[in-house]
This record gives C-alpha cells, structure tokens and sequence, in this order.
C-alpha cells in the first residue's frame, strides 16, 4: 500500500484535493458562515489559476520535491529518525507531527521577518477567505517553503510515506480552515483542540494586526496554545469582522497581475 501510494504520489494529492475542494465548495454554497463581499468568479478565477500555476512551478523547479527527498535519504540512511531503531509507523507519525511544527515555525517567520513578508501577504490581501483562498501563496513563498520542507524532511530522515500522508492532510486542512462553512458551534470547540477550524483561523485572517498576529496553524491546533499564539475568537465577531489588511481594499488586488506585484508594494500592512 506504501509503495502504491508513493509511486503514485502525484496522483494521489490531486484526487484528495479534487474531492476536498468540491465537498468544500458545496458546504460553503449549502451554509456559508459569512456573507462574501467581492464577487466569487473573480475571486475563483485568479485564486485558482494561481494554485494550478504554483503546482507547474513545483513540478518545474523541483521534480521529486519533498517525497523525493524523502526517499533519498531513506535510500542512503541519512536523518534523525534513520539513525534510531523505531518501527515505521512510530517514525512516520513523529515526522507528520515535526513537519506540522515546522510549518507552524516558518508561518510566524514569514510574518515577522520583512522580506518574508512582503511575499505572504498576498495571502492576506483576500478580502474574504473560503476555499480557494487556502492554497493562494505568492510563487516565490511557494518555492521557499518547499525548499524549507525539503530541508526538514532530509534531516529527519522520514519515512516517504509520511511525507505523502503529510502533504495531502496539509492541503486538506487548509482547504478545511479556509472555508467559509458555517459549523456547529459545540462540534467547532471540540474539533479546534486537535485541528484547525475555520473559526479558528479566520481569525488570523482579520484586518486587525493584533488578531493577525495569532492562530498561525493549519493543521493541528496545539502550536498556538503552546507557544502563546491562540486567540479564541475576532473582536468584532466572525460575521461582522472585516478580513484582509488594511492598506489592500481596492479590488484590483484581487486580480492576478496585481496579486503577483503585490511584494513590490511600498505598503507594509
């Protein structure tokens, strides 16, 4: 089964992400949380030509990326987890979990260090956020966070497998938390103690800094309690909350061309 699923690795992401963004985008249109202030084709459009264009680019600049490194040092024994006799399973959980943390890590980097930031903005200048707006990352913060999981990856020495099981629960929960589903409340504060909910996360993506400065996860939720970054929930509350950064309200940061400049923008938030 391991070997299928790495084998067919490309296969396998697009299948998973194919059938999450789909069941997404029928729960946002069944019971949408907020009231969408732009206008979704346009949104749509760009976002998602965008995704598909980052996703040719990888292919293009790195090949085997992060499985393949993975399998390389598998091959050689190089890493952490290659040097200590743990069984597979063992050793592939710890690397979903080291991985997720070092997304987390580089998530805050990428808002607290200028260069960084200039690139993940364009993340945040979406005025609103559902589905499409879980895989809308500058192609250039694309390549260097897959250099930086490739670097991960090879020093720990994980399993390939984990790095595929990995990459798609990465997608998936970012789809998940991107949404704009309405949701339970009670089913919300059970599931938000392991993973990241949309509640959650929207809160990262509010206009102001303070709240933009928290729930920094995507997948599982305990780096932000651990580290001192949680914040329960938007001020102003989810539905009257405004998203996106202040100094990006004019709707041509939503188009392509402009979305692409936006590190070159002399504006800082």
């Amino acid at each position: 089964m391991n070997t299928f699923f790495i084998g067919n690795e490309m296969f396998v992401r697009l299948g998973f992400f194919l059938g999450i963004f789909f069941f997404m985008a029928a729960w946002e249109m069944a019971a949408p949380r907020r009231v969408l202030q732009q206008k979704k084709f346009i949104r749509w459009a760009n976002n998602l030509v965008l995704t598909f264009f980052n996703t040719f680019l990888l292919r293009l600049v790195f090949p085997a990326a992060a499985v393949g490194t993975a399998l390389l040092t598998g091959e050689k024994g190089w890493g952490l987890l290659n040097a200590i006799p743990l069984p597979q399973w063992m050793a592939g959980l710890a690397s979903i979990i080291i991985l997720d943390l070092a997304i987390y890590v580089q998530h805050v980097v990428f808002h607290k260090v200028a260069l960084f930031w200039r690139l993940h903005r364009m993340h945040h200048i979406d005025l609103d956020i559902d589905v499409t707006t879980g895989a809308r990352f500058h192609p250039v913060e694309i390549i260097i966070s897959m250099a930086l999981k490739m670097g991960v990856v090879a020093a720990l020495g994980a399993p390939a497998w984990s790095v595929v099981a990995f990459e798609v629960l990465l997608n998936a929960t970012s789809m998940f938390n991107h949404s704009n589903i309405s949701m339970n409340l009670r089913a919300d504060r059970w599931i938000r103690r392991f993973i990241v909910t949309p509640d959650m996360h929207r809160v990262h993506h509010s206009v102001l800094i303070r709240e933009t400065d928290s729930n920094y996860g995507f997948n599982l939720s305990w780096w932000d309690r651990l580290f001192a970054t949680y914040r329960d929930q938007p001020a102003a509350g989810h539905t009257a909350m405004k998203l996106g950064l202040a100094n990006y309200r004019d709707p041509k940061w939503l188009k392509l061309g402009w979305m692409l400049l936006v590190p070159a923008s002399r504006y800082k938030r």
